[in-house]
């Protein structure tokens, strides 16, 4: 493993390869224009493509610097940045254009617009949860745009509010609990984070004394935001247009989903009694440090790291070994084909679960309450 310097993570060749997930936007092109196995290309680009480039590439164990200054970040500031304005100049050119291209039949149309809600999910989403994390203003409403662009603007309430601050417990939707499946826990995950999202909104706006209907309450934002952006397909594709944007909207929250599934599934934080939790670690969300995927997806199966230093930008976050958090064995896209297998799943991964709590908490024998989300609700959780 080396620490890579300052200087290191400036240069352009440090960067370049994140740029990959710009390769999606040709592809989409590619496959409104010509039609036939292209309209498949996005999927195969993002699920197939980098799980063979891992096999190919291997483990990136190295860590930059993460003294490195702001302004040593500039190239990966304009990858996140830039990602909105081409995925929505993409997005509106295929709503305008695929509707209407005598080309393209029904299971044509279907399938280019599945392949950009893997895009918009797969690549747009990732974006969109490293700019929320960031401070500058623009940023933030970067990833707002990136949310509302998949109607699923409360991600931003329920990540930051709930997410980072109750993973690992009850409190926390979108920890999924040991032996759970991925279909069980998408519903219940729609279910129950939206107004998850709303409580906690309405409990801060609690605290600084104002009612839940004021107008500094983002879901105002989030609800004008998700119904421009309804109004702009209706726009420029008719009926049609909107039928595909919601469609690949959908295609987007799944991918989301799987990921958040994948994340953290079984971990649990010891309950101290009295609505006390041991504090957040690097053992409580999984790792995989695969050089492709980490590419296409800027860092985000750095996660431990993530959840340890929410607002370090993705080329500083760092590696954890075997000893301090769990690894996967091989990169999100395999991961979550595996997770829409439920007893794939649970083979491959139950094991690791029970191996990672004789290691880290070897004391609990019963952990009938932490599989079934039943310890006690954190103190204050709204």
């Amino acid at each position: 493993m080396t620490t890579l310097s300052p200087q290191e993570v400036a240069r352009p060749r440090a960067a370049l390869p994140f740029f990959l997930s710009y390769g999606t936007i040709p592809l989409a092109f590619l496959g409104a224009f010509a039609g036939g196995f292209w309209v498949i290309a996005l999927p195969v680009y993002c699920w197939y493509l980098f799980s063979m480039l891992d096999a190919v590439t291997g483990l990136n164990l190295d860590d930059a610097s993460p003294d490195t200054p702001e302004d040593h970040l500039g190239l990966y500031r304009l990858l996140t940045m830039a990602w909105f304005p081409a995925q929505f100049a993409t997005l509106c050119f295929m709503l305008w254009y695929v509707p209407q291209a005598p080309h393209l039949d029904l299971g044509a149309r279907l399938g280019l617009f599945f392949g950009i809600g893997v895009m918009t999910g797969t690549i747009g989403l990732p974006y969109a949860h490293e700019l929320l994390h960031q401070s500058p203003r623009i940023e933030r409403w970067l990833g707002d745009l990136l949310l509302a662009s998949v109607l699923y603007s409360h991600f931003r309430s329920e990540h930051l509010r709930v997410h980072h601050i109750y993973v690992g417990t009850p409190r926390d939707a979108v920890t999924a609990r040991y032996n759970e499946g991925f279909h069980r826990y998408y519903a219940r995950v729609l279910r129950d984070c939206p107004r998850s999202a709303w409580a906690a909104e309405k409990a801060m706006l609690a605290r600084r004394g104002r009612p839940v209907w004021h107008l500094s309450n983002p879901f105002w934002r989030y609800g004008a935001l998700q119904l421009a952006m309804l109004a702009l397909a209706l726009l420029l594709g008719g009926w049609a247009g909107l039928g595909l944007f919601l469609f690949q909207a959908g295609v987007a929250v799944w991918q989301l989903e799987l990921t958040n599934y994948v994340e953290h599934y079984g971990l649990t934080r010891r309950y101290l009694g009295d609505g006390r939790y041991e504090h957040v670690q690097p053992r409580h969300s999984w790792n995989a440090a695969h050089r492709a995927t980490n590419w296409l997806l800027i860092n985000l199966q750095r996660h431990s790291d993530h959840h340890y230093k929410p607002d370090r930008r993705f080329p500083l976050l760092q590696n954890y070994p075997a000893d301090e958090a769990p690894q996967l064995p091989f990169g999100y896209p395999m991961m979550t084909f595996a997770a829409m297998i439920p007893p794939l799943w649970r083979r491959v991964m139950n094991p690791r679960v029970r191996a990672w709590r004789k290691t880290f908490y070897p004391d609990i024998t019963d952990w009938h309450d932490y599989n079934k989300g039943r310890t006690p609700l954190p103190q204050g959780a709204p």
